[in-house]
């Protein structure tokens, strides 16, 4: 499928989003509103689940591990199920990417060209390997058979954000599901309609009643995964802070798996001889604004030799205004809102913030006003220091920090000085100097000349403060299976 198609025009979706209809989700409990970033206006109420909404969900779920079909389903046909689920996300993209961009304020054509086939092509690279997952026998005497099986671990609990919530939940079901688990899905509470229509298609391609649920509420409801002795594995994705709380959890109950991929202060580091430091610059901005800087992998420190900075920073504001804020649902925006009035609230107060600490603001002064929608331009501060709170701490906005060091050394102390370590880049011709401080940098993924690029068959995933166990790729399975080892006696 063309993930680059030219797609209708704002007109189009706005009547599109006027037509929609929720299913009703709601039940007899209580609810919460689902509200758009884009307006402010409320889409529709979901269940404000509590702990007995976890308790049955995890039953169900316990159920169909310990007693229905699908731990025990022929790989094989495992595989064809979450292919037809992939080819279900895919005959439902408009309808997808529209849920996507109302609820979270994803411009619609990156909901529509890679949010949805993002997460459709997920399903189909796990239910492709489904069926070719081998086990070991690895070789004794002749008087005894060793087998070392990877069995499914059991209970899922899945904890997923808002920034990209379709393929977010992929990433962590996708895996699961194919090696045979159950799970319960818990989606951020400003982005639970997508997920909800997810599990609809799920059910319709053939997924056995238990096997995936979903639970829509706060805190409470993840508190509730995260503490449920009937969970065996946990897997979050978000903040620092709230991963540390569902360790805490882990260790309160029964001392489950937690899998954590958390937050970021990526450095991109641009040294003088950039293949083209024009790209460089270009990538650098459109990095910070992608997804409006809500990515746990931004770019948000750019750290420039001092020979190129004040050339790179002109280049890297002059792209950073060519960005077109606005109405998520029009195809030509690029930069939609913040998720939320308290995300916009929080990028304000960390501009404020460069502001008093003595960065200079040299793009973004002008916010625009919020009568509704809770919207941000792009931000630039130079002459930023180490020890400044925007250059430390993850600020989830387009709010981009630029230092400036003297030679490859530094940079390198100054890209490892951060509590974080989930991705970083080095821009250079030179292969020994991209190899060398590749080897240096304390993060999970490093870019050379390029940004945001790979693809499901390379693992993702951080270190320090970032987390720990990899999504995406072979090892994702990893988190989701036990090694068992079976020794037969043949005397």
């Amino acid at each position: 499928m063309d993930r680059n198609e030219t797609i209708d025009a704002h007109s189009d979706w706005i009547a599109r989003a006027d037509r929609l209809k929720f299913p009703s989700w709601t039940g007899d409990g209580a609810t919460f509103a689902v509200t758009s970033p884009r307006d402010g206006q409320v889409l529709t109420r979901v269940p404000a689940a509590g702990t007995d909404h976890v308790d049955r969900a995890v039953a169900a779920a316990r159920e169909a591990f310990d007693h229905g079909p699908w731990p025990r389903m022929p790989a094989v046909e495992r595989r064809e199920v979450l292919l037809r689920l992939a080819s279900l996300l895919d005959a439902h993209r408009t309808e997808l990417a529209l849920l996507v961009s109302l609820e979270m304020g994803m411009p619609i054509t990156e909901a529509y060209n890679s949010e949805v086939p993002g997460t459709a092509a997920c399903f189909r690279w796990y239910a492709e390997l489904a069926d070719k997952l081998v086990d070991e026998s690895p070789q004794t005497n002749d008087d005894a058979l060793a087998l070392v099986t990877r069995d499914p671990a059991g209970v899922v609990g899945a904890v997923v954000p808002w920034n990209f919530p379709l393929l977010m939940a992929a990433w962590k079901l996708a895996p699961a599901l194919a090696v045979g688990c159950t799970v319960v899905l818990k989606p951020a509470e400003q982005s639970p309609l997508s997920a909800l229509r997810l599990a609809e298609l799920a059910t319709e391609s053939g997924l056995p009643h238990g096997v995936l649920t979903v639970v829509t509420g706060d805190g409470l409801a993840g508190r509730a995964l995260g503490r449920h002795p009937g969970v065996d594995v946990l897997a979050f994705t978000g903040s620092t802070e709230v991963g540390r709380a569902f360790a805490g959890y882990a260790a309160e109950s029964n001392l489950k798996r937690v899998w954590l991929e958390l937050g970021g202060k990526s450095a991109n580091i641009i040294l003088p001889d950039a293949p083209d430091l024009d790209v460089a610059a270009d990538t650098a901005a459109w990095g910070i604004c992608y997804n409006s800087g809500q990515m746990c992998t931004a770019p948000s420190r750019l750290l420039v030799h001092r020979a190129v900075a004040d050339e790179v920073v002109d280049r890297v504001i002059t792209s950073a205004s060519a960005q077109v804020g606005g109405d998520p649902l029009d195809p030509a925006t690029t930069m939609g809102p913040m998720v939320s009035a308290a995300q916009r609230a929080r990028v304000q107060r960390h501009i404020d913030v460069g502001i008093d600490e003595g960065a200079r603001l040299r793009h973004g002064a002008d916010q625009p006003s919020f009568a509704g929608g809770h919207y941000v331009k792009p931000v630039v501060f130079d002459q930023v220091t180490a020890d400044m709170r925007i250059a430390r701490e993850e600020i989830f906005g387009p709010v981009l920090s630029v230092l400036v060091f003297d030679d490859a050394n530094e940079a390198i102390d100054l890209a490892n000085n951060s509590e974080y370590g989930l991705a970083a880049a080095v821009w250079t011709r030179d292969l020994a100097t991209a190899h060398r401080m590749s080897r240096r940098l304390h993060v999970g993924t490093v870019w050379v000349n390029c940004y945001e690029e790979g693809d499901l068959s390379v693992p993702f995933g951080g270190v320090k403060q970032s987390g720990y166990g990899r999504d995406k790729s072979r090892h994702a399975i990893d988190k989701y299976t036990d090694l068992k080892t079976v020794w037969m006696g043949l005397r």
